[in-house]
């Protein structure tokens, strides 16, 4: 029979394993994100009817036909005194209409503006698609910092423990002073009070994450350890990432097709001037019957056809094509001023996410070697405190240096690969494939 220490080992290697079965990486959990978030449905369902809109446009050039038909029965009578003579009559009509327009240039600038409405709608989506990649990444990191935070929390208040319980052992032997077991104490105190902020911290964190994935109890994968960042998160010049940004952004090709509809918009104002043209074609047929004056019959059948050219020009409007016209140039400039805010604005947040991106990558190399630095620092201290030449605080001080460092250390590396994700974004080159890289650096631990 196994020993009870085996079935301990055996339960936890289970456990472990079964931990890291359901752990979910950050691609899974977009795809479940895009499946589930409801802002990113509703921008897809708009970029899905925009085909149908575009198309209902196109049907301006095309053939129009109609069927008309009617049945009307009259009844009525003459009188001249002597007699009395019945008129009833039954018609019957059906016809048959066609158009088919030659010549209108508004509805060649409107079928025009429902293609650039359509390109708007596709650089929507992307938008949105972005944006809900980088919420993501966002949620799945915040989860992994709150967990980190209550890990180190939690391992610096059992550290303070043990400082406080050897100062109330060297007090009792009157080695120390009662000050010593006050400060590890305070120490301990607040360390609680920390501990149950991060614990409540790391639920909302989960909370949000679940939420915006649609799944409950979402694990995500951690950084593998050691942790090792590609080196490669920023391009080392960012001007071609300016250059692309300019024409690749999707809010900047949502204020082209804005301007571009802003222009067939004018085109179309002064299109109002110009003739229409248009083929039009009819065939009827007309059956009645009944007596339509004294004496004669109206019996009998008509059929109709008839083609012909519709010319249609506009000559005195009251002044309003004109000012239209005046309108939609002025609507114009500032569709294409909007272009060009679009083009700096994405131009500045790509400057400043890359500087954001290089600083956090130093950061996170001076937060690598301080982690270091006070691990050595605490060893330091304690080995000082046990042989009397350090105090009770300088080890508690310098165990609150090691555990705050390695808190903002694994904040910074996550900091960074979202960081590095929003850099692309703000340049308008994420895509999903972008977190492979990242997905690379998770892992069961």
């Amino acid at each position: 029979m196994p020993s009870p220490i085996k079935l301990r080992r055996l339960a936890g290697l289970l456990l472990a394993l079964a931990g890291a079965a359901q752990a979910q990486g950050l691609t899974e959990l977009y795809q479940a994100a895009r499946g589930f978030d409801a802002t990113y449905l509703s921008a897809r369902a708009l970029a899905e009817s925009a085909p149908y809109r575009a198309a209902q446009s196109k049907a301006l050039n095309r053939p129009n036909v109609a069927l008309a038909g009617s049945a009307t029965r009259t009844d009525g009578s003459v009188s001249n005194g002597a007699f009395d003579r019945s008129r009833d009559a039954n018609t019957k009509q059906l016809a048959l209409n066609a158009r088919q327009p030659l010549f209108n240039r508004a509805n060649d600038a409107t079928i025009a503006q429902a293609e650039q409405s359509l390109q708007a709608s596709l650089a929507e989506l992307q938008v949105a698609e972005q944006d809900l990649l980088v919420r993501v990444a966002q949620a799945y990191f915040d989860v992994l910092g709150a967990q980190d935070t209550l890990t180190t929390t939690r391992a610096s208040k059992q550290a303070i423990a043990e400082q406080l319980a050897s100062a109330k052992r060297n007090f009792e032997v009157g080695t120390a002073t009662i000050t010593d077991t006050r400060e590890a104490q305070a120490r301990f105190d607040l360390a609680t009070a920390q501990e149950i902020a991060a614990d409540n911290d790391l639920r909302t964190k989960r909370n949000a994450l679940d939420q915006l994935v649609g799944r409950s109890g979402v694990e995500p994968l951690p950084l593998r350890q050691p942790v090792r960042l590609p080196q490669e998160l920023a391009p080392e010049r960012i001007e071609p990432w300016l250059e692309a940004s300019r024409t690749q952004h999707p809010q900047v090709q949502r204020a082209q097709a804005a301007l571009e509809i802003a222009r067939l918009e004018t085109d179309k104002a002064r299109a109002g001037a110009l003739p229409t043209v248009e083929l039009v074609g009819a065939v009827s047929r007309s059956n009645s019957n009944g007596a339509s004056v004294v004496g004669t019959s109206s019996d009998g059948t008509t059929q109709t056809r008839s083609i012909g050219v519709q010319l249609n020009l506009p000559l005195y409007a009251g002044g309003s094509i004109q000012n239209r016209v005046e309108e939609t140039l002025r609507l114009e400039e500032r569709a294409r001023n909007d272009l060009e805010a679009a083009q700096r604005a994405v131009a500045l947040q790509t400057r400043q996410l890359w500087s954001a991106v290089l600083s956090g990558r130093a950061q996170v190399g001076a937060l690598e070697a301080a982690e270091s630095s006070s691990r050595l620092a605490l060893e330091a201290t304690q080995l000082g405190y046990r042989v009397g030449v350090r105090v009770n605080l300088d080890v508690l001080n310098a165990q609150t240096q090691l555990y705050t460092t390695q808190r903002d250390l694994a904040r910074a590396r996550y900091d960074l690969l979202v960081g590095a994700l929003k850099m692309r974004q703000a340049a308008g080159l994420l895509e999903p494939g972008d977190l492979q890289p990242v997905e690379g650096m998770l892992g069961a631990q």
